[in-house]
């Protein structure tokens, strides 16, 4: 995106986990994200199951099941909300 070119939050698609773990935390670090990130595997797995694609926020419940879906990123993305929506029903 545009904005990305303007913010200079470009990486080139990463080839190993180690450097995805790298941009990761470079991400959450200028977006000040505070709560836990939790990274995909290179094989992007978990972008495969549940379409991850733009941006979501998932939180799953102790009994494993999808407990709370951010809407699409980046507008719908708002980790303030989700962190809410844990203060409010996990206690945290």
């Amino acid at each position: 995106m545009d904005v990305n070119e303007t913010e200079k939050v470009v990486y080139e698609q990463p080839k190993s986990q180690a450097r995805r773990d790298e941009i990761a935390k470079a991400c959450c670090s200028r977006l000040k994200i505070t709560m836990p990130a939790v990274v995909d595997t290179i094989d992007n797995a978990v972008d495969e199951a549940y379409a991850a694609w733009p941006e979501r926020i998932f939180i799953v419940g102790a009994d494993g099941r999808i407990a709370y879906v951010s809407g699409p990123g980046p507008w719908g993305f708002k980790p303030e909300e989700a962190e809410r929506w844990l203060k409010k029903n996990a206690g945290l």
